[in-house]
């Protein structure tokens, strides 16, 4: 029997066996899986950010321990959830002597901060002042800060990886079915920003190598979904959350997350809307079944 299991699980890390496989076909899904999981998975980063009274990267703050060079290099490390295509805003403005983290931002739009813990800058004077604003964005695999320059006087552009996954590593043992040993057993060592868990980020790879495999046996089949979703999107994604027919309940909890419109139902990731107050799985499954209705789903990362 087929069986995919997450062992091993700590903070951010599992280990994901998947068995069995012919002989050779570890190797084969191993080094495929381990490739898209670190370069083709969306997550999100932070792409710019201004200071008060900072013009460019290589100024210093007065009463701030860290030059801002040091402050993008710690902004590059805050993990972020985004729900949608729209970026957020994260600003601070504090004064006094203290630790500065990433939980002190406040946060503008759909977008939630991971690690809180994450130290911004330290404050060493009880003079001091800090105020910036930060841009986060969605986005696949690495971002140059040269390709996102801007004319915008105090604005720094900052590189940016958005991938979710911090480190795979693979391995492939045999493994018996039966009386035959002539099979594999693939184990992945999944480490991830905490955005996603290990093994959503493996289902993630798995589908974008299976619609990539797709459009080799069933080439037309990808212009006539475009076509057809293009059309459902015209007629639908305008629509009101009421107009869905949801019970009171869930539409007010979805209003209260700024979700108004089918469009930006469905641009919110499943695991995101789990975290929202009052909405469940069951509620989620009511909203799959409304949606499929109108030739829709939710999505799922």
């Amino acid at each position: 029997m087929f069986k995919i299991k997450s062992e091993k699980e700590a903070e951010n890390f599992a280990q994901i066996t998947i068995e069995p496989l012919e002989s050779g076909f570890g190797h084969t899904l191993g080094n495929s899986l381990r490739r898209v999981l670190l370069t083709a998975l969306s997550g999100a980063a932070i792409t710019s950010v201004k200071i008060d009274g900072v013009s460019h990267q290589f100024s210093t703050i007065e009463g701030v321990m860290e030059d801002v060079i040091e402050i993008i290099l710690n902004l590059k490390k805050v993990h972020l959830q985004i729900g949608g295509e729209r970026a957020v805003k994260l600003t601070i403005k504090t004064t006094g002597k203290k630790v500065v983290k990433a939980s002190d931002f406040e946060v503008e739009g759909d977008g939630q901060i991971v690690n809180g813990d994450q130290v911004i800058a330290t404050l060493t004077d009880a003079k001091a002042k800090l105020s910036m604003e930060a841009i986060a964005e969605n986005g696949k695999g690495y971002s140059v800060a040269d390709e996102r320059k801007t004319n915008e006087i105090g604005v720094i552009a900052i590189d940016a990886l958005f991938s979710p996954v911090e480190s795979v590593n693979y391995s492939v043992d045999p493994t018996r079915v039966g009386r035959s040993t002539d099979f594999d057993k693939l184990t992945l060592d999944v480490t991830t920003t905490g955005s996603v868990t290990p093994l959503e980020a493996v289902n993630d790879a798995a589908k974008i190598l299976s619609e990539s495999f797709r459009k080799i046996y069933e080439p037309d089949a990808e212009e006539e979904v475009v076509e057809e979703g293009s059309k459902v999107s015209e007629e639908t994604l305008k629509l009101t959350i009421e107009e869905l027919d949801l019970p009171v309940r869930i539409t007010n909890a979805l209003k209260a997350i700024e979700i108004n419109t089918i469009e930006d139902l469905i641009n919110v990731p499943r695991q995101i809307l789990l975290k929202a107050k009052n909405l469940g799985t069951k509620s989620l499954s009511l909203i799959s079944e409304k949606l499929s209705e109108r030739g829709l789903s939710l999505r799922e990362a």
